[in-house]
């Protein structure tokens, strides 16, 4: 039906399909999908009674946590697709749903299944290496050519892969579930879990690429937003020129005196006092609540409705998701552009964003000894496909873009004063433990079980339109170094769930004895929860919409951080959840517990 797409030699490129023949197979599958539809809806309206009587004998029966933090199924259906790795089914692309749960359609005009699909290549050892520099530090003439090359990429046609927008929907095609899993119903999604990192170092890679060949320049590399240092965390300027301006931004957030909030708390502070709230922060997700993989790439994803799960890494929690809609414009119904997945990559500054994202992997790699995040095969062998710069559909595996040196290139160092930004207990630690032991409970949250649920919800969840603190038991004191070393403590904050599809923000805190001070400049910050205007769908809308909706979890890395507040040899800790913003009004959290993490 298509033939495969191709590049002239003006940037302006061509896609040729047969047109007429297209448009009359299309109308014979709208007859026959309508005639299909009608069979199924008889078919269901003559078993409405029976599905009725059987919700009605279950409904009041409660979906049981699982400790992975969504929602565990009735068990009766095994993994069928355990062990599989992941990739995208791209012979049906479909209409998905934005962050708020609004109807999306990011399909492209023609059919990638149709189209020749080739293993990924390195480049060539002896090609240039791309140097990635601070887009603060650019010169005049790499912006002129960066803006002129972007101009070009908005006038190439829009049903071509190398058109801007067309690129930026590659971001709305995995983000919003346009593609189901292959031989799932589920749908295939790359953010909150351990597919964020890798997918997008692929699709900012090919991006870059095909910026280069328009430009005729094999060496141009983008630049990168150094949110983590001082000199990087106001908005970058060259974003503000030509082709790279964007109108959908936040024009108070971006006023040239502003300085990039991590937290998403607008504390109103000086410079000088944000700043070193954004180091102690920067310090806090790259490495004392980032020991292992996990904690840093996101969860396990796996194949398969049944193997869903949502808990993003440190860096994509955050500054990831709240810088993202620290840049949206505020008056849009989800922070469009940059605040809404589906938008996001239609903002220049979104690659600029995420090479600084794809920077921290590379830091955080070499502070663990360059050692595998992972060695499971459904990661390595999960596969994206992306167009390369020859308009050549390439399948990319996770394994193929593990190495950066064979990416050829590289990020231009730049220091990095967070590693030195270990944060101090706000209250020194003997004073904190006096005050604690006199707690009485009287304010305390209980935990499920006990007899007092006066903060709970209708189906025994919390609610968090208000800063709560429960008290949570420790099974392993006393552990040896070598046993903290091996398995990192963890609190398992599960069961989140937010009741509408918008921005949400919550801080946990550990043994805090003053709530009016607390930020992550203190050694009592243990993390932070970000929900982006995000809905855990997991399966096809066309599959009825069964299971769509999943609870969150937020694992958070301890050890540190109990050993600064001298807390590592107590049998039980003071947790407290902070909501920002009024965002907890309609979010509740199935409870709180500690686990280890190997």
């Amino acid at each position: 039906m298509h033939r495969p797409l191709k590049q002239t030699d003006h940037p302006g490129y061509t896609y040729v399909c047969e047109c007429k023949q297209m448009v009359g197979k299309r109308w014979l599958s709208l007859l026959l999908l309508v005639f299909v539809l009608v069979g199924i809806s008889t078919d269901l309206l003559r078993e409405a009674p029976a599905a009725s009587s059987n919700i009605s004998k279950s409904s009041s029966a409660r979906i049981p946590v699982n400790p992975q933090g969504g929602e565990q199924r009735d068990g009766s259906k095994s993994r069928e697709y355990k062990g599989i790795p992941l990739k995208a089914n791209l012979s049906v692309c479909h209409a998905s749903f934005s962050d708020a749960d609004r109807p999306v359609y990011c399909c492209p005009a023609w059919k990638d299944a149709d189209q020749t699909l080739l293993d990924f290549e390195f480049p060539d050892p002896s090609s240039p290496v791309r140097i990635r520099r601070p887009a603060h530090l650019v010169d005049e003439e790499f912006v002129a050519k960066y803006e002129r090359a972007v101009g070009i990429m908005k006038q190439i046609p829009p049903d071509h892969p190398h058109n801007f927008w067309r690129q930026a929907n590659m971001h709305c095609l995995y983000c919003t579930g346009a593609y189901d899993q292959m031989n799932s119903s589920a749908l295939f999604k790359i953010h909150r879990s351990w597919l964020f990192f890798p997918w997008h170092r692929a699709f900012i890679y090919f991006h870059e690429r095909i910026l280069g060949k328009i430009m005729g320049d094999d060496t141009f590399a983008l630049p990168y937003w150094s949110w983590d240092t001082p000199e990087g965390m106001w908005f970058p300027d060259i974003y503000r020129k030509g082709a790279l301006n964007e109108t959908e931004r936040d024009a108070i957030h971006l006023r040239e005196a502003a300085v990039d909030d991590f937290d998403y708390v607008d504390h109103d502070l000086a410079s000088d006092a944000q700043i070193a709230d954004n180091l102690a922060f920067m310090y806090h997700q790259m490495i004392s609540g980032a020991k292992k993989p996990e904690l840093f790439m996101g969860c396990k994803l796996q194949s398969g409705v049944e193997g869903w799960c949502d808990g993003p890494g440190t860096i994509e929690a955050a500054p990831h998701n709240t810088l993202h809609s620290w840049v949206g414009n505020r008056y849009n119904p989800e922070r469009e552009n940059m605040g809404a997945f589906y938008s996001a990559a239609r903002d220049e500054v979104f690659f600029a964003h995420h090479s600084n994202i794809d920077r921290m992997w590379t830091v955080w790699k070499k502070l663990h000894g360059d050692k595998p995040e992972f060695v499971d095969q459904e990661w390595l062998e999960s596969e994206f496909t992306f167009y390369d710069e020859n308009v050549r559909l390439r399948r990319v595996k996770v394994r193929d873009v593990l190495n950066i040196d064979k990416l050829r290139y590289r990020y231009e160092d730049i220091d990095m004063p967070w590693l030195a930004a270990r944060p101090k207990p706000s209250v020194h630690p003997k004073i904190a433990r006096d005050i604690l032991r006199k707690r009485n409970g009287e304010g305390v949250l209980r935990m499920p079980g006990e007899t007092d649920g006066s903060q709970l919800s209708e189906d025994g969840s919390w609610t968090l339109d208000k800063t709560i603190t429960v008290r949570v038991d420790r099974p392993r004191i006393n552990r040896t170094r070598q046993e903290k070393e091996e398995e990192e403590e963890i609190l398992l904050v599960y069961g989140i769930d937010t009741k509408r599809s918008r921005f949400v923000k919550f801080d946990v805190f550990i043994n805090a004895v003053d709530k009016t001070v607390l930020s992550p400049k203190s050694r009592e910050f243990a993390g932070t929860f970000v929900n982006l205007h995000h809905v855990s769908r997991t399966k096809s809308h066309e599959d009825g919409g069964v299971g769509s909706k999943m609870k969150s979890h937020l694992k958070l890395g301890v050890s540190e951080l109990l050993e600064d507040l001298e807390a590592d040899e107590d049998d039980s800790i003071w947790v407290t959840l902070v909501p920002r913003g009024g965002t907890g009004v309609n979010t509740t959290v199935d409870g709180v517990r500690i686990d280890y993490m190997k």
